[in-house]
């Protein structure tokens, strides 16, 4: 190798080196903005509750935009709802079994995306948002018992013709990514030959926007969390919510996979909360009253569905009334979507 070769050979290994470092650094200040970890992430072989007590601190994962579960309201990085409620009901009882008074809580942003993801690697050790339990999700991760048990419908202007899915045919349809909506539809969609144009938005706001703006003549997603974006919209009562439901779904706390220790704490904290009845305070919160930002309520009645999730819990992908959902789902819906529509408009 001449001298002349060394040294071009030297100038690029350097600039490699550089463009590498600087890379990191970048991804570095990404996982900052979005509320992430700027430490490194446990190695999967660590137990979360070891993890937490050598760190000091538990790391939650939260969404901005599932309204009422987990959002943000107003102050950034911040979430609140149901679902998170019910996470620092987790973090209380950290703090008692690893003697922890001073457990530090840090949250990082998650999407329907990366949910998964960022729990398997560690880089969160508990999501408690609007994820389905299911088979599927089962081989990745564990779920705590159910919290909430939803059904897929439709949202949609109430001049748009559409009744059901049937009436989908040519039209074109938003649902978030990374959902089991997304896939449900996609299957549907190709099964029947219904022609739809799906579209898929990264998250449930930006949904509810192609829908708002006429970019999209329905949106399907959880009657829960479309009763939520109707509640926000700039006029609710030109919306409505129809269709008859196309699965019924359990949410669930998620962690990482074959913890049991972590998994037996989150459980037992859900329902111990269950059990002395502090969970009807936390859902008449958050569905039978006024909530942040613009002090909406959605007036969405607990099921008898749920009512028997949280008299029987369980971690099963599958709700055990299944032949008693369709009509109690449906009653829930329209309860929350009369009310919602004879709501005075929200304040600016």
């Amino acid at each position: 190798m001449t001298l002349l070769s060394a040294k071009n050979s030297l100038v690029l290994a350097t600039t490699a080196v550089m463009a590498l470092a600087l890379a990191g650094c970048n991804k570095a200040e990404q996982n900052k903005a979005e509320g992430g970890a700027s430490q490194p992430a446990a190695t999967t072989s660590q137990k979360t509750l070891d993890k937490i007590k050598s760190s000091g601190e538990v790391v939650l994962g939260y969404r901005d935009s599932s309204i009422p579960f987990s959002y943000i309201a107003g102050t950034p990085n911040q979430p609140v709802g149901y679902a998170h409620d019910l996470q620092m009901k987790v973090v209380d009882a950290l703090k008692k079994q690893l003697n922890m008074p001073n457990l530090k809580v840090r949250y990082n942003l998650v999407t329907s995306q990366t949910r998964i993801p960022l729990v398997q690697n560690g880089t969160v050790d508990l999501e408690c948002g609007s994820t389905t339990n299911n088979t599927e999700r089962q081989k990745q991760v564990d779920f705590s018992n159910g919290f909430f048990e939803i059904g897929t419908r439709l949202l949609t202007a109430k001049t748009s013709g559409i009744n059901d899915f049937a009436d989908l045919k040519g039209k074109t349809l938003v649902t978030t990514a990374g959902t089991t909506s997304e896939r449900f539809i996609k299957k549907l969609n190709d099964d029947q030959k219904m022609g739809i144009n799906i579209v898929s938005a990264k998250d449930h706001g930006e949904s509810f926007l192609m829908l708002e703006s006429g970019r999209a003549a329905a949106f399907m997603m959880d009657d829960v969390l479309l009763a939520g974006e109707k509640a926000k919209a700039k006029d609710p009562s030109k919306w409505v919510i129809v269709g008859t439901p196309q699965s019924y779904e359990i949410y669930g706390c998620m962690m990482r996979k074959g913890d049991t220790e972590f998994k037996k704490l989150v459980d037992d904290t859900l329902v111990a909360t269950y059990a002395s009845g502090e969970i009807n305070q936390i859902y008449n919160k958050w569905f039978m009253s006024p909530i942040p930002p613009k002090n909406i309520n959605m007036n969405f009645q607990m099921s008898d569905n749920l009512k028997d999730l949280l008299a029987n819990p369980h971690d099963g992908a599958q709700p055990k009334t299944v032949a008693a959902a369709a009509s109690n789902v449906a009653t829930a819906v329209a309860s929350a979507s009369n009310a919602v529509a004879s709501a005075a408009q929200p304040k600016a």
